[in-house]
């Protein structure tokens, strides 16, 4: 039954509304929607929360504390900032280290090493399928050699979180740290590595992988079993929903298939004889900051909220490090257009500020340039200074979850909640995320969402500034990054120069071990570790890898 006060509430409403009415305004258009296509109201109030029963003890609750909508922690941003990362690397370990060094020195407290692709996908810069690709989208590492030079100079305590992406190679990702942890003689209780190590999500969104599914997700298994036996302070996954976002999806479907797959990673773990509270308080997740910026804060609060339900709920988690998700985020490259770049300096603002009211912990821009290029050391400099000024000059980490009770926001995170929730019984009536993914499923729909949001702004439906309204005639006056043309020719030739330095007797007896271990179906972050300190190659240690489970070929979808 409706209270006095709701009724009254709801007579004044409609009253107000139908005086609108009367005046004859007209508002922009007749549909007005998020990025994500969920209905917005033209005014929020106390009713539509006591529509879906909201209940502020049950669904907002405090900071810190169950169920985590307002923040993981009590005092978040007041007790400490997030995290400021950048992602970069390119070229030759050289210029990476150099990069590095400079952004340590603008301020970046954490960042991620990127690979180039011939890296990611387990080929060394001396392979056929490697040409024309070396140092193109990231760094090139053949070895532990390079991690040394990439590090030389920067002790890995002096940074609060090093990673690298990792995801087909995660133990050979997870083994380079461990040999540079070794090497520096760095105590591991000072510094945290990550690792992304998310392979089921390079099936449908990124596409590097080159083992079959199973055997990829094996490997993935071993490095969260290994940190779990080994390296309890790192953090060995980010369960991603950032591919999902960037490759055209909707919120909703970001977060619900990065449930759908934690859910898996989770399963499998069991089967290993582990219970929720021995790995997942080692579990981080990563997504993508858009351009609505209600919709995004809203977003993260859900995802908080959810997360802490799954684990209190389906899987009796005990230790509270388990019910807290730790975020992590990327502003959407999506985003940005080649036109009138500069625009893109507010789009990353905006992005960002979103994610920051929506409470993450670990915050990497993307930079105003990225549609042509990687980050020139302007561009990069300019995307750490705007997490600097959002975190200093605006006032937003001054209190903690400032958007909490807003009837729109708390209306948002209420119908993303509800929607993933569908997704979920969905996927899980399909059988789970693996069948998912095998089926088509997650394909079809974010293809779904993406050509429908191309069609928006194709017919203006969706304006963005620059590419598709408010056009100039133009000469873009990007400044280059300089590749030097050389490059991928001296990686190479150094790289065959090493390869005849190595002991080789040591390198051969290493790689028959991880055929062995493999064969025998065992944990290969072992045997992989060993390789990587006789300074194997990650393309002779994925060559063994490839015999052993053979190659995935992506079947054609027909969901």
């Amino acid at each position: 039954m409706k209270s006095s006060e709701t009724v009254n509430l709801e007579r004044l409403r409609r009253e107000w509304e139908e005086e609108i009415l009367k005046s004859g305004i007209k508002e922009r258009k007749q549909d007005f929607v998020t990025r994500s296509k969920i209905p917005v109201k033209r005014v929020y109030t106390p009713i539509d929360l006591a529509e879906v029963g909201f209940d502020y003890t049950r669904n907002l609750g405090f900071p810190g504390v169950y169920p985590y909508t307002r923040g993981i922690d009590p005092a978040m941003y007041r007790q400490n900032l997030w995290l400021i990362g950048q992602y970069g690397g390119f070229g030759s370990p050289e210029e990476t280290n150099r990069r590095y060094k400079y952004l340590l020195s603008q301020g970046i407290t954490a960042f991620t090493v990127a690979l180039d692709l011939p890296t990611q996908m387990g080929y060394d810069s001396d392979h056929r399928m490697s040409k024309g690709e070396v140092g193109k989208t990231g760094v090139a590492v053949n070895s532990l050699k390079d991690i040394e030079t990439i590090f030389e100079g920067i002790p890995l305590p002096s940074v609060k979180m090093v990673g690298t992406l990792a995801n087909a190679i995660g133990p050979i990702g997870l083994s380079w740290f461990m040999a540079l942890a070794e090497k520096q003689n760095a105590p591991p209780g000072n510094f945290v590595v990550f690792l992304q190590n998310e392979i089921l999500k390079e099936y449908v969104a990124r596409g590097a992988y080159f083992l079959p599914v199973k055997a990829g997700l094996k490997l993935t298994i071993d490095v969260l079993e290994y940190c779990a036996r080994h390296w309890p302070s790192w953090l060995p996954i980010q369960l991603c929903g950032y591919h999902f976002r960037d490759a055209g999806g909707s919120a909703t479907q970001e977060i619900a298939f990065t449930l759908a797959n934690a859910m898996a990673y989770i399963e499998e773990m069991r089967k290993r004889g582990f219970e929720v509270d021995d790995f997942v308080p080692q579990f981080a997740f990563h997504f993508a900051a858009n351009l609505d910026l209600f919709e995004e804060a809203s977003k993260f609060r859900a995802f908080r909220r959810l997360w802490a339900r799954l684990m209190k709920e389906k899987y009796k988690a005990k230790d509270p490090r388990s019910l807290k998700a730790k975020i992590s985020l990327y502003t959407a490259g999506s985003i940005l257009t080649a036109q009138q770049p500069m625009n893109n300096i507010v789009r990353v603002t905006a992005a960002a500020l979103g994610a920051v009211l929506g409470g993450v912990q670990f915050v990497y821009l993307s930079s105003m340039d990225e549609p042509f290029q990687t980050p020139s050391e302007e561009a990069a400099r300019l995307a750490i200074r705007t997490q600097q000024v959002i975190a200093h000059e605006l006032g937003v980490s001054d209190t903690v979850d400032p958007l909490g009770g807003s009837y729109y926001v708390e209306s948002l995170t209420e119908h993303i909640e509800k929607e993933v929730l569908g997704y979920l019984e969905k996927i899980e009536s399909i059988g789970g995320a693996m069948a998912a993914i095998e089926k088509g499923f997650y394909q079809s729909e974010i293809a779904s969402a993406a050509y429908q949001l191309q069609k928006e702004i194709e017919e203006k439906e969706r304006i963005v500034v620059g590419l598709n309204e408010y056009k100039i005639e133009e000469e873009v006056n990007i400044k280059p990054l300089r590749y030097d043309p050389k490059a991928e020719k001296k990686v190479v030739m150094r790289l065959k120069e090493f390869k005849r330095s190595r002991d080789s007797v040591r390198i051969r007896k290493e790689l028959d071990e991880v055929r062995r271990v493999a064969e025998r179906n065992e944990n290969l972050v072992p045997p992989i570790f060993e390789a990587v300190k006789s300074y194997a190659t990650s393309g002779e240690i994925c060559s063994v890898l490839r015999e052993v489970y053979g190659e995935y070929v992506e079947a054609k979808t027909y969901f």
